[in-house]
């Protein structure tokens, strides 16, 4: 099984006009001091994850051959990347600008924020991108969005919106950024402000990103601030050390009747608990979530992983409390011992 961002293969004219408007967002703010476009995809390279084992955790939602995007951030061959594409994998290949491949090894993964980091095995030349400060950008702003191609996979876009992104499989973004056009290879791209800083890390292809309710498609990124204060913790030992929030493995959505449970992880807190598919979560220790996020916030409450999560579900009918003793997310997934 292989998960990859789908390509489309763009017509001659189309990518000149692309790289024309590419080219005039980046330099209109300062233009001597922008990058050109061949020095903007320096930094971005192929990502193909290699020898993930078939039993690891996440090997049947996301595959065990992976292909996206990567960002190379400092001089000694590490890069930055969307956590899905390298999680429980063994090891890369990256393949660079030029077309050359080389090797690469996983150096760390963090649930919290999605990053995921590699490093080449071997010496690479290509310049590392800066980072930038996603917090100061707003609903408008002209950028770039970058992935492995060349100039003809730059896309200028702008950002519908800042706001809070929740994910069914435990995941929480306080100010996610949601940006259109969507791009077709959006798996680890590089979103680069005009100064051609990186302000952001492709995540995922979503329907109506201003959140007003339009019949349109954008992207989200996960925003590069959140990377600063972890990267000493992943560079050096693989994963964040302060203590993890809960994980009781499971995915929930909005629904009308309330917070249904669409999947339940095998072997995971909740199933082992008792929680089951199709169950009405109505409360965390008596009180409604209010939404998927507001869930999310009221389960990390009760403490860091390890703690016990009273959850009350309505399930064939019954109202039923179900307590979850909660773990570390990393402590279900079958990773290398170096993360």
């Amino acid at each position: 099984m292989k998960t990859r961002a789908p390509r489309i293969a763009l017509p001659l004219f189309l990518r000149v006009v692309l790289l024309a408007a590419a080219l005039a967002a980046a330099t209109s703010a300062a233009k001597a001091q922008a990058p050109s476009l061949d020095g903007l995809v320096s930094a971005v390279v192929g990502i193909k994850t290699t020898l993930i084992n078939p039993d690891a955790r996440t090997a049947g939602n996301l595959g065990t051959e992976r292909i996206g995007s990567g960002i190379v951030i400092d001089d000694k061959g590490l890069i930055l990347t969307i956590g899905y594409l390298i999680v429980e994998a063994d090891g890369a290949e990256v393949t660079m600008r030029d077309g050359r491949t080389v090797p690469a090894s996983i150096v760390g993964y963090d649930h919290e924020t999605g990053f995921g980091l590699l490093r080449t095995i071997v010496p690479i030349t290509a310049r590392p991108m800066p980072l930038g400060a996603s917090a100061q950008l707003k609903k408008g702003d002209p950028l770039l969005v970058a992935s492995t191609g060349g100039t003809a996979m730059i896309l200028p876009v702008h950002v519908a919106a800042v706001r809070e992104f929740a994910g069914s499989w435990e995941y929480l973004l306080d100010k996610a950024i949601f940006t259109q056009p969507p791009h077709p290879a959006w798996s680890g791209a590089a979103l680069i402000s005009r100064d051609g800083k990186l302000v952001g890390v492709g995540s995922l292809i979503i329907g109506d990103p201003a959140g007003e309710g339009a019949d349109v498609t954008g992207n989200m990124f996960v925003p590069i601030d959140g990377l600063p204060p972890i990267l000493g913790d992943l560079v050096a030992h693989g994963r964040v050390t302060k203590p993890a929030r809960p994980w009781l493995g499971l995915g929930a959505q909005d629904s009308e009747a309330g917070l249904r449970v669409n999947r339940v992880t095998a072997g995971g807190p909740a199933e082992k608990a008792g929680v089951r598919k199709g169950d009405l979560i109505v409360g965390v220790a008596g009180v409604a979530p209010k939404n998927l996020a507001d869930f999310y916030r009221k389960v990390w409450a009760r403490g860091s992983a390890g703690a016990t999560v009273p959850l009350d579900v309505l399930q064939d009918d019954r109202r039923r409390r179900i307590e979850v003793p909660s773990m570390n997310r990393l402590d279900h997934l079958r990773l290398k011992a170096t993360y």
